[in-house]
């Protein structure tokens, strides 16, 4: 079949864009990897690494936020390289970089070698997250990128449903180096070659900016009102809802319920991120941006509140875990969308990087205040209260996002 590429880097007839078949099942297969390995083992993990090693929960959630840290500065040259040259070397170096990261922690004699681990990790984070995929995606299936990411973040979504479960076996069969050692080659065998072979595609052009804002650079952007409300809104909401996540395996044990109980709980509320995201695309074609846009934001603080009063019993903490998860996986196809429904896609990768960067500083510190908070605030209830009105707070600065939307194309 002849394929006609348009200047835009789109295609005419049948085929509208020269696309890496292998692409898009890839992705989906190192975003449940690569999510499930690098951030969904910790939290499963880390009371077993504080209970044999005798480190401080405060000294090994410090270690995992250091790498969140680096992620997010690592995220802005991220973004500017995925713009310039497309993903197939930053994802693949990331994958690399990843499983050296945990095969230092695996075999850590001591704290500051733990820490050197996870310092390796940050950068891995940043080239094998959604960020690059996103950017992948919104390049290589423009003007149908909603219909990949969603596809992508389905399978994201599992991440949890998948190795929260699978790391609790692990560490109840082989101690918690084992355990990282065992995914650290898991993580080796399925992105390294995944994202070496299936990102070859050439990279197109960059689409040209939008009706309505010719000649807007992405440092213009950056530097709006609503740009900068956006980001505070998505760091503030970021911070609570992944606070969350790490701190819901402790909330439910401080109730009296089993780690394994507190694990499928978690995993459970991956599979509401995957129930959640299917319905994104009926919400988007029902809503406008800053409606989606504040009423998600608002029901991140309505599912956390829920998870700070309701006491019991299980099946309804599981339940309320499962929503979350789908205001969670909602959330994340929200903010894949949140340049290209303003601004375009003409600086996707960079405009996206900079927004994801204090998130994703928001992400590290999520966890490590939680830990440094939850004594003060008299328990984790407390802790989730005090993390429901933050996004309540991001809800408010969520509704002052309103630009001139792009020219539909």
């Amino acid at each position: 079949m002849t394929t006609v590429h348009s200047a835009r880097g789109a295609a005419t007839g049948p085929v509208e864009r020269s696309r890496p078949r292998a692409a898009l099942p890839a992705l989906c297969l190192t975003q449940i990897t690569g999510w499930g390995v690098l951030y969904y083992a910790f939290p499963v993990l880390n009371p077993q690494i504080t209970a044999a090693t005798g480190w401080s929960t405060g000294a090994t959630t410090a270690a995992f936020s250091l790498a969140l840290i680096l992620s997010a500065l690592a995220g802005v040259p991220v973004g500017r390289e995925l713009d310039r040259r497309g993903p197939r070397l930053i994802m693949t170096t990331g994958s690399v970089l990843g499983t050296l990261g945990l095969l230092a922690i695996a075999t850590a004699p001591n704290l500051p070698v733990f820490f050197l681990g996870w310092a390796l990790t940050g950068p891995a984070m940043a080239a094998v997250f959604y960020q690059p995929a996103f950017a992948a995606l919104t390049r290589w299936w423009s003007p149908h990128h909603v219909r990949a990411l969603t596809i992508v973040t389905l399978a994201g979504g599992l991440a949890s449903t998948v190795f929260a479960p699978l790391t609790a076996f692990l560490a109840d069969h082989l101690s918690w180096r084992g355990t990282y050692l065992v995914l650290a080659c898991i993580l080796a065998a399925l992105t390294v070659p995944a994202h070496a072979l299936a990102l070859r595609a050439p990279w197109p052009a960059a689409p040209p900016a939008p009706l309505g804002h010719p000649g807007e650079g992405a440092g213009t952007v950056a530097r709006s009102r609503q740009f900068l409300l956006l980001a505070v809104a998505f760091t503030l909401s970021t911070f609570a809802l992944y606070a969350v996540v790490v701190a819901l395996v402790p909330l439910l044990l401080e109730r009296g319920f089993s780690s394994t109980e507190a694990a499928w709980a978690l995993g459970l509320g991956g599979a509401g991120q995957t129930l959640g995201r299917v319905l994104y695309a009926g919400l988007a074609r029902r809503t406008t941006v800053i409606v989606r846009t504040t009423v998600l934001l608002g029901l991140g603080g309505v599912t956390t509140a829920m998870l700070a009063v309701v006491p019991g019993p299980y099946a309804l903490l599981v339940a309320v875990s499962m929503v979350a998860g789908m205001v969670r996986g909602n959330l994340t196809l929200l903010k894949a969308t949140a340049v290209t429904d303003r601004w375009g896609a003409t600086h996707y990768g960079r405009l996206s990087g900079l927004l994801a960067a204090p998130a994703t500083v928001a992400i590290a510190l999520g966890p490590f205040a939680g830990a440094l908070l939850t004594a003060p605030l008299g328990g984790y209830t407390g802790l989730f209260v005090s993390l429901a009105l933050v996004s309540a707070v991001a809800a408010l600065c969520g509704a002052g996002t309103r630009v001139h939307p792009p020219a539909r194309r």
